[in-house]
């Protein structure tokens, strides 16, 4: 059977009852349930559209000054919000065609799971979080954590996704890389994208920051606290030095099924780009 909701309180005491599958834009679900040309497609057990949940559809700072976003807001409403942080406009802006970012959902995409999001990367390396919703109350995770692997998370059968939590930060990051390498550079599968992030001290000399995170590498997107710690605390003017050692840590993160001499020597490539770039302390911040 399949149910419309069209508040929160409907969708969490449908989802509670039915256990119903959920879905809001449908751009995985549909291609996942797809049966050939002409036909429509078939979905196995009852589902939920919650497209209709406007509780869902926002983006603000809460009284912690921490930048939510609701799980139904689409790519294109990601894309153009200047609120969000740069790399996660910028994979939002880079997420298949624009009729597709029209309708998929920053929910929808961490539900989905695939190793290949476009917006896992930017999450994993901004220590977002999820909030997920249910008629018993809500609890809040990593974005990393609730993410077990390939189509698998911690989303219990009675909850919905509610929100991205983004974490405080000042000015956020002094220096931001994000690039996505595909067939094209819009409307393509990812085959690698790579998120890089640098804070450094006041004055610019020691990194007091750094995060790494890339997908489309294995079973799901992969950040190295450990990798990190290898540049935070180093000078600016080291960082450069550091990219052989930093990609040799990474590359034990990399799964050895996923092209590894392709991904190792790409992600290689962009780490010395902006290692080389940040050691300048040029005026641009986001860099892709």
């Amino acid at each position: 059977m399949n149910y419309v909701a069209f508040s929160l309180k409907q969708a969490l005491e449908i989802r509670k009852a039915t256990k119903a599958r959920v879905m809001a834009g449908g751009t995985d679900l549909m291609v996942s349930a797809q049966r050939g040309e002409g036909m429509m497609p078939r979905f196995e057990g009852d589902m939920l559209l919650i497209s209709h949940v406007d509780e869902l559809r926002h983006i603000g700072f809460n009284a912690s000054g921490e930048l939510e976003i609701g799980a139904l807001c689409t790519s294109a409403q990601i894309a153009g919000d200047s609120r969000v942080p740069w790399a996660l406009r910028a994979a939002a802006s880079r997420m298949g065609a624009v009729a597709l970012r029209n309708c998929a959902t920053i929910g929808g995409n961490i539900a989905n799971a695939s190793p290949k999001g476009d917006l896992p990367g930017p999450l994993y390396a901004l220590d977002a979080r999820v909030r997920l919703l249910s008629v018993d109350g809500a609890e809040e995770m990593l974005v990393s954590d609730f993410i077990l692997g390939l189509k698998k998370t911690k989303l219990k059968d009675d909850q919905i996704i509610g929100a991205i939590i983004i974490p405080k930060m000042d000015e956020w990051f002094d220096y931001i890389f994000w690039h996505k390498i595909g067939t094209r550079r819009a409307n393509a599968i990812s085959k690698l994208t790579v998120t890089m992030a640098i804070k450094l001290d006041q004055q610019r000399k020691i990194v007091e920051d750094f995060r790494l995170s890339a997908t489309a590498c294995g079973a799901k997107t992969n950040r190295s606290r450990e990798v990190e710690s290898l540049v935070i605390g180093k000078k600016v003017q080291e960082l450069e030095d550091l990219v052989a050692p930093v990609q040799e840590a990474f590359d034990k993160v990399i799964s050895p099924r996923a092209m590894p001499v392709f991904r190792r020597t790409a992600t290689k490539n962009m780490i010395a780009d902006f290692f080389s770039r940040v050691a300048r302390l040029p005026e641009e911040r986001n860099m892709e």
